[in-house]
């Protein structure tokens, strides 16, 4: 049966945590012996760009090359995915019936979910979501590879605090965490909290949700944001920034955490807004260890949907 990988629930804790493991293992591998076995071996991703991307991009493709596979790399001027005839060149189903006649799996970063869905239904081959309005679920998979490297694991206690907008990263880590069984605390401004829809994917009841910053990031070992202002939503800049005053991640905000709390962030980040570069610069900062996370990431998805 194909696998796809639409949202980060479509993995059960198991299969998270040996595509967590499959990454440890192919960098281990990696930089001891520098290269990768070719799990990927005359194999080709077709990678749907509506959105642009420099981590996801450069990530997949090459991780497909170290596998010994290809990447196409398919921007909105080449195929438009949004909608149907009238509004792309043709219908999702046709592109995703197409895609699988010369790949072996498809990357999607769009706009809609619904893009996402109707490629996986149509397809008899893998999907992966990169990047949709409800979910970032290979964001999170790195996220979790970060965090998990950080602390040996993810020990009883474990804290994650996201402070911010309630977009899709914070939509996937929330859920990701809930699976795992890692306490999760997320404060945002009223309007932007985590949609209905996804607050009705968690099963174990293991957040916090609140308006509160500081509240949120209390004892956590991690402390999460990411940009108010995500691509589309350039109309609401001056809105958004009122909106999320309180809400920067910042040293003051950081004196609530744990001593030794790590700070991440999915980038790209709008310095000044958000975080401040004395906290993305400074000694709490995982951000760019976790950037790089993207490359074994998306090498194990590779092997494991192959």
């Amino acid at each position: 049966m194909i696998k796809h990988i639409t949202k980060i629930t479509d993995l059960n804790k198991e299969e998270i945590l040996e595509i967590l493991k499959m990454a440890a293992d192919l960098q281990y591998q990696y930089l001891n012996t520098g290269e990768n076995s070719p799990y990927f071996k005359n194999k080709t991703i077709a990678m749907i760009f509506e959105k642009p991307s420099l981590r996801t991009r450069v990530a997949f493709e090459v991780a497909a090359n170290h596998l010994g596979g290809n990447a196409i790399y398919l921007t909105s001027s080449d195929i438009l995915v949004s909608g149907g005839n009238m509004q792309g060149r043709e219908s999702i189903p046709d592109i995703a019936k197409n895609l699988e006649n010369f790949t072996d799996v498809i990357m999607a970063r769009v706009f809609s979910h619904k893009t996402v869905e109707l490629l996986a239904k149509h397809s008899k081959i893998p999907v992966i979501n990169s990047l949709c309005d409800l979910h970032h679920p290979t964001q999170t998979l790195a996220d979790l590879y970060t965090i998990s490297d950080l602390f040996g694991g993810f020990h009883d206690g474990l804290k994650v605090a996201y402070v911010g907008d309630g977009c899709n990263t914070a939509n996937s880590l929330f859920l990701a965490c809930d699976i795992l069984g890692i306490d999760f605390s997320i404060a945002t401004p009223v309007g932007y909290g985590v949609p209905g829809e996804i607050l009705k994917l968690a099963k174990n009841g293991n957040f916090k949700i609140s308006n509160d910053p500081k509240k949120a990031v209390e004892n956590a070992d991690v402390v999460y944001t990411d940009t108010w202002i995500s691509m589309g939503m350039e109309s609401e800049f001056q809105k958004r920034i009122k909106d999320f005053q309180g809400y920067q991640v910042n040293k003051e905000l950081l004196s609530h955490a744990k001593p030794n709390v790590k700070v991440m962030h999915c980038l790209p980040a709008h310095r000044g807004e958000e975080i401040t570069d004395e906290v993305i610069d400074g000694s709490h900062s995982v951000v760019f260890a976790q950037a790089y996370a993207r490359l074994p990431i998306a090498k194990a998805l590779l092997k494991f949907l192959s």
